[in-house]
């Protein structure tokens, strides 16, 4: 199928909780999709709330299926969805899959999303346990710091991590055992022809995988009974990535304000609760670096690296690459805050900073080349420039040549000043039960 397909259809969802496991079924033209999701861990499958967040799921996992043809129409068949939900979806759609069609050369702006309508009184009852929050956790350096902001003001918090069947990522694993808190899990099956894209010819791309682990922490908190589902989405994922013709496109959009609002909305009149929020939602990535710099026990056990999360697992690295976007951003953002040698150490010697073929890659992250801002989850180009401004003043990072050709090259710009990346910067929707002190003082 390398044409764009005519329709898509979201087929119907079952729920068994005799093995603890949710089955969606999608229809992309004639041919069929099912995708699996286990909860090893079981729950309480009996509560009505359970198939109601279970709908919300099956909603937001249907996107890896549509992206393989990208029709113009998308049929709910006998889902009916609110007006709100409807709304969502839509959204979700063409926002989530801006970076997609624009690296496809398609325009999905036509979309319609055509089924049946329902009306909601009241939210299914769904009676939460506080104190009991759920914190997605891909061990990287923003769920550490969420981890520990939570820790003190939660009597049960448990970390959430979704992987496939019998596989388990060391740079997830690890961290997580380092936190002591106990791991509530979900397995992702998808569907065995997704993962044969090229060879069945079906478009690829980018997909708003956040939302989907979004849909998948609720049903597992709806399981457990737990009060929250706490994400460590920071105020620079609603940054475009890129501006097309006026219209902002963004490689982060399920982490951004935006969908999470929406997402919120939407649990709310679903379910009432559990709460979703992003505990990192007003701070910069300069802030939660320094925060993490704060208590470095997580030093040499953190991972970030894009390339220690391959699917495929003889290309799957244990150690940071030390050369990609993700690696060069992380770097950057820690070295005001973390001295020089024990970075390098991180990287095993072969820290970003230290190389200077990598130039070009930090001058992207910088903005310093017109539209070059990588599609990679990494911090806002003016939140890369005061660090580089940062890092350049700190005694053991003096003549660096990658930050003197940084910082000279950054003269012409406005940014904001350190004190004001180094405070809260957005709204936000943290209840105060969970706020950090940096929000209540």
């Amino acid at each position: 199928m390398s044409h764009r397909a005519e329709r898509f259809t979201y087929v119907g969802f079952d729920v068994e909780p005799g093995h603890n496991r949710l089955t969606c079924r999608y229809r992309l033209d004639d041919r069929e999709f099912n995708e699996t999701f286990n909860f090893p861990g079981g729950g309480d499958w009996t509560q009505p709330a359970v198939a109601e967040a279970a709908r919300l799921l099956f909603l937001l996992a249907g996107i890896s299926y549509y992206k393989a043809g990208a029709p113009p129409v998308i049929d709910l068949a006998s889902t009916a969805v609110t007006p709100l939900e409807r709304k969502m979806l839509l959204r979700y759609h063409l926002d989530g899959l801006g970076e997609f069609a624009h690296r496809n050369e398609l325009d999905l702006s036509a979309l319609q999303i055509v089924g049946p309508e329902r009306t909601r009184d009241t939210p299914t009852p769904y009676l939460a346990k506080p104190g009991r929050p759920l914190i997605p956790f891909g061990g990287g350096l923003d769920s550490i710091v969420s981890v520990e902001l939570i820790r003190p003001r939660a009597d049960d918090p448990a970390l959430f991590v979704v992987n496939r069947p019998g596989d388990r990522f060391a740079a997830i694993e690890e961290p997580a055992a380092l936190t002591g808190l106990p791991v509530v899990r979900a397995e992702r099956v998808l569907d065995g022809q997704i993962l044969r894209s090229r060879e069945l010819g079906f478009l690829n791309g980018h997909v708003p995988v956040t939302g989907i682990i979004s849909a998948i922490a609720l049903v597992a908190a709806v399981l457990d009974g737990r009060d929250a589902v706490v994400m460590s989405n920071e105020w620079s994922a609603s940054s475009a990535t890129l501006v097309v013709n006026g219209r902002p496109l963004n490689h982060q959009y399920s982490k951004s304000a935006e969908f999470e609002a929406t997402l919120r909305a939407v649990v709310a009149e679903a379910l009432g609760a559990p709460d979703y929020f992003s505990l990192l939602r007003p701070f910069s990535e300069l802030w939660i670096a320094r925060e993490f710099a704060t208590d470095l026990r997580y030093l040499h056990h953190f991972h970030s690296c894009n390339r220690a999360f391959h699917i495929d697992r003889s290309t799957r690295q244990s150690q940071w690459c030390g050369r990609c976007d993700k690696c060069c951003f992380i770097d950057l953002v820690l070295a005001p805050f973390v001295p020089a040698e024990q970075l390098r150490q991180v990287f095993a010697g072969t820290e970003p900073l230290a190389e200077p073929e990598l130039l070009g890659t930090f001058r992207r992250l910088l903005a310093l080349d017109p539209d070059a801002k990588p599609w990679e989850c990494v911090g806002d180009e003016a939140e890369c420039r005061v660090a580089a401004r940062l890092a350049g003043e700190r005694p053991d990072r003096r003549g660096n040549p990658i930050l003197k050709a940084l910082v000279s090259a950054s003269e012409g710009f406005i940014d904001p000043s350190v004190e004001t990346l180094l405070a809260p910067l957005s709204e936000h929707h943290i209840p105060d039960r969970y706020a950090p002190d940096a929000l209540l003082g």
